[in-house]
């Protein structure tokens, strides 16, 4: 009985390991990272938040939209569509001049690839430091 158990656990994990990679493998946009995080911004800083990512699929992918959660951030799309394995960059800009902590969202969608969500997070620094 034991070995019974411990033979369908050993599927089971197999499985599961072959589900998760082949759900990895279907990603169509693929992001170098989906999180930046950055402490000690300048006040009234205009350094921005590039997330790369790479076309993973045989065809054109056309980014469609950018939605920022708050209206203190901003996302530049790429103007023409991403031809298969070539490069694209999202770049984002946070009000600094809005001092402290903070934590935002931005949700990429596309023509072909479910939606993605990056997250920026940082600490702006009072104007006087």
């Amino acid at each position: 009985m034991h070995r019974m158990k411990s033979l369908f656990l050993f599927f089971l994990l197999l499985i599961s390991t072959l589900i998760s990679a082949q759900s990895e493998s279907k990603r169509i946009l693929r992001f170098d990272v989906v999180e930046i995080e950055r402490n000690d911004i300048p006040y009234d800083s205009k350094e921005l938040f590039d997330f790369k990512f790479i076309n993973a699929t045989g065809q054109t992918v056309t980014i469609t939209n950018v939605q920022t959660s708050c209206g203190c951030t901003a996302a530049e799309k790429p103007k023409n569509p991403i031809k298969k394995k070539k490069s694209g960059t999202i770049s984002v800009s946070y009000d600094t001049k809005r001092v402290g902590e903070f934590v935002k969202t931005i949700t990429v969608t596309s023509d072909k690839a479910p939606p993605v969500v990056l997250t920026i997070k940082g600490n702006v620094l009072p104007q006087n430091q």
